[in-house]
């Protein structure tokens, strides 16, 4: 079988993961090249006594003619850019979340990756964690109905700096993305409303970069089910992941993973573990198991699921969000275009 050689730019916390999983979980899969790396990323691969090509820029390892497809996970203003670099070059493209911040370059990239057929997959991993695709299989199977009511509760244990806030494009762009792309995945139903509040809380800082730490979307579907999604920047009990689909015929929940099983029983009352560490953590296996469909479709010449639509469904959400809550108002989802 064909192994398939993946060029990764960009080696912060995301691409690392990327780089290990493939290292250690894709049997079809080798990293041969990398680029758009720091020093620090330099010495880590040194550290790790890896022997790879190492390009300064994308368009010169999407040259490299070992690497079958690239893995895009460098800050997203180059997102873009390196999509447009990959797709002249033939190559497949698996590229982390958000695509870009800008809907006008996100429509851009959607039209030249429909015309290139070239396969595309968003890194939303979460579609791929075990408890959110036995609440999907509940709901194909219809076992408990037809969805009315999807509640997702996305708190982070603490919030990342400012500097990185600020390049970020906002909690909505940043945080929710995952939520309201899995409000889309889950739901398979079209926007028709958005509504957001937000607030802050903690950190002063971040109400005079203009951004929000607290929130609360409200996601009204064409077909009258209604989508919940709260996000905080900060829980001070830890990595906070709830899912809840409430459906015709019952509902499917899927709880926080703890740290532990354990329970502690006394005179004070029932204790249970905090959740577990954060999303590197939480979300370990949907990391790997994204990857390897990737690296299967491709192999395989399998349609990609999660494809750019889910890219530019997600911003286009975000965006509206955003706009909500500068304007106070619900927004008919018509208007983001």
């Amino acid at each position: 079988m064909k192994i398939i050689g993946l060029g990764i730019a960009g080696l912060g916390r995301i691409g690392k993961i990327h780089f290990k999983n493939v290292d250690t979980f894709c049997e079809n899969a080798k990293v041969v090249a990398l680029s758009n790396l720091s020093v620090n990323n330099i010495e880590w691969i040194n550290s790790n006594k890896k022997t790879i090509n190492i390009y300064k820029r994308f368009d010169q390892m999407v040259n490299d003619k070992d690497v079958d497809a690239v893995i895009i996970s460098s800050p997203t203003p180059f997102h873009s850019e390196q999509i447009k670099i990959a797709l002249d070059a033939g190559k497949a493209i698996f590229c982390e979340k958000p695509i870009d911040l800008s809907l006008e370059k996100v429509i851009q990239v959607n039209e030249l990756v429909n015309k290139s057929r070239i396969p595309f997959m968003v890194g939303y991993n979460r579609r791929y964690d075990p408890n959110i695709l036995k609440i999907k299989k509940d709901l194909e199977s219809g076992v408990i109905g037809t969805m009315q009511i999807l509640k997702i509760t996305s708190r982070d244990p603490f919030p990342p700096d400012i500097d990185y806030m600020k390049k970020s494009g906002g909690l909505f762009l940043d945080m929710s993305i995952h939520d309201f792309d899995m409000a889309c995945y889950l739901s398979q139903q079209k926007v028709k409303k958005v509504y957001s509040t937000g607030s802050v809380f903690g950190n002063k800082e971040i109400k005079e970069i203009g951004d929000i730490d607290t929130a609360v979307t409200t996601i009204t579907f064409e077909n009258g089910s209604i989508a919940t999604i709260d996000n905080s920047r900060k829980a001070n009990y830890g990595y906070d992941q709830r899912v809840e689909v409430f459906g015709s015929l019952g509902m499917s929940i899927s709880q926080n993973q703890l740290s532990n099983n354990n329970i502690i029983a006394n005179n004070k009352g029932i204790h249970y573990s905090k959740p577990l560490g954060f999303f590197l953590e939480r979300y370990s296996q949907s990391y790997i198991s994204i990857m390897n469909e990737f690296i299967n479709c491709l192999i395989n010449k399998k349609e990609i699921s999660c494809g750019i639509k889910a890219g530019l469904d997600s911003l286009k959400i975000a965006l509206a969000a955003k706009k909500s809550l500068n304007e106070n108002r619900v927004v008919d989802f018509d208007e983001i275009k």
